[in-house]
C-alpha cells in the first residue's frame, strides 16, 4: 500500500486532499492538528508517533525528525541496498508528502510579536520533510501549496495508468515532470522560509531597529560593508504580470515574504485594472517620495520621475499644487497621497479633463472609492491602492537594500534615506531668505527621487520644472526650466549632485531662480559660489549627495 504523508499549518483543501488519497489507496500518516482536521472529516489516519514508535513531544516540536520517516522519504526505491536497509530496520517507503510551515512571516510581521513568539514558530520538522521529499523527488509527490492538492492528484492518476497500475516513481514514469516542478518549488519556499528567518535575526541581532546591530549579524566584509547575499532569496508570494517593460518582456511581481508595510508590495487594491509592471514601478517612486513629508503632500510620477509634487496646509491644496507643475505630463500620471482620501477629495479630482493611472494614500474614506469610480469616465479603471499609515517624521523608514540585476550579477546597496545628516552651509554672501530656505529643503526632499542629472525647480512649496535623466546637468537645468516657464521666477533650484562648472548656474539665474541648494564638493565649486554672488543667488551646501541612476 502507498502511503501519504500529511502535515500542514494552512489547513486549506487537506481534507478533500486526503479523501483523495484514500480513494486512490493511500495510507494516510498525519500529526498533531492535521490528523484531527482529517479525522473529523472522515478520514482514516494513522497518528504519526504509531510509525515512529515515539510519541510527539517537546510541545510538538519532535515528531516527525525520525529514520523511520526520512527514511521512507530519502530511500532509492531502484537501489538494493537502500531496500535492503528499509526492510531491516521496518522503513516503509512514503510516496507524497503534502506540508507547509509554521506562520514565521505572518508572526513577525504583526505589532509587538515578541523575540520568543518568532523563535517558536521557527519550523524545524517541516523544512526537513520538505527537503528530503524533494530530494527524492524520482519517487516522492511533495506538495508545499494547497492549489496543488488537485494537479498532484491528478500527476497520481496519469502515473500509475502509465504504469499499467504499477506504483509510480521510476526515472521515466510519467509524473517525473510534474514532481520535479513541485520539488522546485517546495525548494523555493524553504530558501524564502529561511531567508525570512535569516532578516528577522538581522534585524533583531541587537535589538529591533538596531542598524549596527543589523548591520553586524549580516556580516561584513573587510571594509565593513554589510553583506546581503541573504536577503537575495527572501522571496514570498508571487504575481504573472501581462508582461514587463514591453510586450515581448515576460514578468512577475515577487512579494518579499513576511513584507509588512506600508509598501505598494503590502497594499491593498480596492478597484480597477490589474497593475501592470511600469504601474508597479512608478506607485513605489510615488509612495516613496510622499513618504518624504511631513504635512500634507502629493506627488505625480511619470516613469517614475515626479511631474509635480506639492505641499500644503490641506491635502486638497497640496494635490492641486502637484497637479499644476506639469499637467500635461500628469495626465495619465500616478498620484501618491501621505494622508487619507475623503469624499471630498475624491469629488475635487474626478473630473473629465483628468486622467490618472494609480491612486495611492493610506486609506480611502467610505464612499471615496464609489465616488472616484464614478465621478469621471476614467475612474472605473483607475487602481486605488490602500497601503496603511505612512511615517509621519519626514524620514522614510529604511527598509530593505536596493538590488539592481547586472548580467550575471546583483548589485546591492542600502536605501537613500539620507537626509537629517546633512550639514548645510551657506556658501554665498547672501542668506536665503525664510521662505526661500523652506521651498529649499522640500525641493532638496523631491530631487532625491529625480534621475540624474537631477535638477527640480520649486516656487511656494510646489514643483514648478524638473530636468531628469540628462547626460549633462546644463541640458536638465534647461529642460527644468523649460517646464517652469515663467514660474522660474523666484523659484528656488535643487541639484542631487555637484555642478562642475558654472554653467548651470548662469542659466537658473537667467530664468529668474533666486537659491540653490546642490551637494557641493567639486573642484570649481569657488566658480560656482562666484556666479552666484554676481547674479546675487543664496547658494547652500548640504555635503551630501543624492545620485540616482
Amino acid at each position: 500500500m502507498r502511503r501519504a504523508l500529511l502535515s500542514v499549518t494552512d489547513k486549506t483543501g487537506i481534507v478533500e486532499f486526503g479523501r483523495g488519497l484514500a480513494e486512490r489507496d493511500f495510507q494516510i500518516i498525519s500529526t498533531g492538528g492535521t490528523a484531527k482536521a482529517l479525522r473529523e472529516g472522515g478520514v482514516e489516519v494513522v497518528d504519526i508517533a504509531d510509525v515512529t514508535g515515539f510519541p510527539e513531544m517537546m510541545d510538538g516540536r519532535l515528531k516527525t525528525l525520525h529514520p523511520r520517516v526520512h527514511g521512507g522519504l530519502l530511500a532509492l526505491r531502484s537501489e538494493p541496498g537502500h531496500v535492503a536497509a528499509m526492510e531491516a530496520h521496518d522503513i516503509g517507503a512514503i510516496d507524497v508528502v503534502a506540508c507547509n510551515l509554521y506562520a514565521f512571516e505572518a508572526t513577525v510581521s504583526k505589532p509587538g510579536v515578541t523575540p520568543e513568539q518568532a523563535i517558536e514558530n521557527i519550523d524545524i520538522g517541516g523544512p526537513s520533510m520538505i527537503r528530503s521529499a524533494s530530494k527524492n523527488h524520482a519517487s516522492v509527490w511533495v506538495v508545499v501549496d494547497p492549489a496543488d492538492y488537485g494537479d498532484v492528484l491528478a500527476g497520481l492518476d496519469a502515473d500509475r495508468d502509465a504504469d499499467g497500475g504499477a506504483d509510480g516513481g521510476g526515472a521515466d514514469d510519467a509524473g517525473l515532470t510534474a514532481r520535479r516542478a513541485l520539488a522546485t518549488k517546495a525548494f523555493l519556499r524553504t530558501a524564502a522560509y529561511d531567508a525570512a528567518i535569516g532578516q528577522w535575526f538581522t534585524a533583531n541581532a541587537a535589538g529591533a531597529g538596531n542598524a549596527a546591530g543589523a548591520a553586524n549579524a549580516a556580516g561584513a566584509d573587510a571594509d565593513g560593508a554589510p553583506d546581503w547575499t541573504g536577503l537575495l532569496t527572501g522571496a514570498g508570494a508571487s504575481q504573472a504580470l501581462r508582461y514587463g517593460e514591453n510586450p515581448n518582456q515576460p514578468a512577475a511581481f515577487i512579494r518579499k515574504a513576511g513584507a509588512s508595510g506600508p509598501s505598494i508590495a503590502t497594499a491593498e487594491q480596492l478597484g480597477g485594472k490589474a497593475l501592470s509592471y511600469n504601474n508597479i514601478l512608478d506607485s513605489d517612486a510615488a509612495l516613496e517620495l510622499v513618504k518624504e513629508f511631513d504635512g500634507p503632500a502629493a506627488a505625480v510620477i511619470k516613469h517614475t520621475n515626479p511631474c509635480g509634487c506639492g505641499v500644503g496646509a490641506t491635502l486638497e491644496e497640496a494635490f492641486e499644487r502637484a497637479w499644476s507643475g506639469d499637467p500635461q505630463s500628469a495626465f495619465g500620471g500616478i498620484v501618491a497621497l501621505n494622508r487619507p482620501l475623503t469624499v471630498a477629495f475624491a469629488e475635487s479630482i474626478a473630473k473629465p479633463d483628468r486622467f490618472l493611472e494609480v491612486i495611492i494614500a493610506p486609506s480611502f474614506e467610505d464612499g471615496a472609492v464609489e465616488v472616484l469610480k464614478t465621478g469621471a469616465k476614467w475612474g472605473k479603471n483607475v487602481r486605488l491602492l490602500s497601503v496603511g499609515e505612512l511615517p509621519r517624521d519626514g524620514v522614510p523608514l529604511a527598509g530593505d537594500p536596493n538590488i539592481r540585476s547586472v548580467t550575471d550579477g546583483w548589485l546591492v546597496q542600502a536605501r537613500d534615506v539620507g537626509f537629517n545628516h546633512e550639514e548645510r552651509v551657506v556658501a554665498t554672501q547672501r542668506q536665503p531668505s525664510v521662505a526661500e530656505s523652506s521651498d529649499l529643503e522640500f525641493a532638496w526632499r523631491v530631487c532625491k527621487h529625480v534621475k540624474s542629472n537631477a535638477i527640480v525647480l520649486v516656487k511656494d512649496g510646489a514643483v514648478v520644472g524638473v530636468g531628469a535623466g540628462q547626460m549633462s546637468r546644463v541640458d536638465s537645468a534647461f529642460m527644468a526650466a523649460h517646464k517652469a516657464g515663467d514660474r522660474a521666477q523666484g523659484a528656488v533650484l535643487a541639484s542631487d549632485a555637484f555642478f562642475p562648472f558654472r554653467d548651470s548656474i548662469d542659466e537658473a539665474a537667467a530664468v529668474g531662480v533666486t537659491a540653490v541648494i546642490q551637494p557641493g564638493g567639486s573642484i570649481r565649486d569657488k566658480e560656482s559660489v562666484a556666479a552666484a554672488d554676481e547674479h546675487g543667488l543664496a547658494m547652500v551646501f548640504t555635503g551630501a549627495r543624492h545620485f540616482r541612476h
